[in-house]
């Protein structure tokens, strides 16, 4: 992620894998889960999870006797990705927060359906953004927003984040993001902000390389012209 756009925000607290992973496979309800208010990002790596490949921790989720131990090393690898993943489209960090033990919830809760026939990232991904895509419609219903237009009621959420501490510049800039169609958002922040490949993105979005690289060029166009109006 880019240091220069980046949504800086302080660190609460440090909350250990463990905690989240007991609660899930204790049966809890989504409620409590929320409760458990863990900070993936900052949770310690897992001792050697360097060692681990991730074709080797599907095979470990597979296995009853290790499945626990192996879902703990899938939050610990994919925790902050999938945060800032999120972060980047509902911009509040409690929101974000929220939805991403939501999304853990729902890939422990449906592990058993995980088939191995996409990467585990990419089936995490898709879970995420499908959050993400419920959380934003029912705010749209909520502020009587159309999809079609620009998702700038975000914008006051983000000012009144109290782990928000960006200057007027990375605001302008997330005002420009919002004004683009909801997908291309998306592509934009993927690429922009994650830097990642078009190939992966392909494969999480189910579009072509060439159309995601036309879109993303012209959410950049879009974005640029924005910026130089408000200049």
């Amino acid at each position: 992620m880019r240091n220069t756009d980046r949504l800086r925000f302080r660190m609460i607290k440090k909350a250990q894998v463990a905690e989240l992973v007991d609660a899930l496979v204790s049966g809890a309800s989504g409620f409590a889960i929320v409760q458990v208010r863990v900070l993936f990002w900052a949770l310690p790596k897992i001792e050697k999870m360097q060692s681990y490949t991730e074709d080797e921790i599907v095979v470990q989720l597979r296995d009853p006797a290790r499945q626990r131990e192996a879902f703990a090393k899938v939050v610990s690898l994919y925790g902050e990705k999938l945060y800032w993943h999120i972060r980047k489209m509902v911009l509040d960090h409690e929101d974000a927060n929220d939805l991403l033990q939501n999304t853990f919830l729902k890939a422990w809760t449906n592990i058993e359906l995980f088939r191995g026939e996409a990467k585990l990232s990419t089936w995490l991904y898709k879970i995420a953004i499908n959050e993400c895509i419920t959380f934003l419609n029912k705010q749209r219903n909520m502020n009587n927003v159309s999809i079609d237009d620009a998702d700038t009621f975000l914008l006051d959420r983000l000012k009144g984040d109290e782990y928000f501490d960006g200057d007027e510049i990375q605001v302008r800039l997330q005002n420009a993001i919002l004004t683009l169609p909801e997908k291309q958002r998306l592509v934009f922040n993927m690429k922009y902000n994650e830097e990642m490949k078009y190939e992966e993105m392909s494969e999480i979005l189910g579009t072509s390389v060439g159309a995601l690289k036309a879109s993303y060029h012209h959410a950049v166009k879009k974005i640029e012209e924005f910026l130089t109006k408000e200049v």
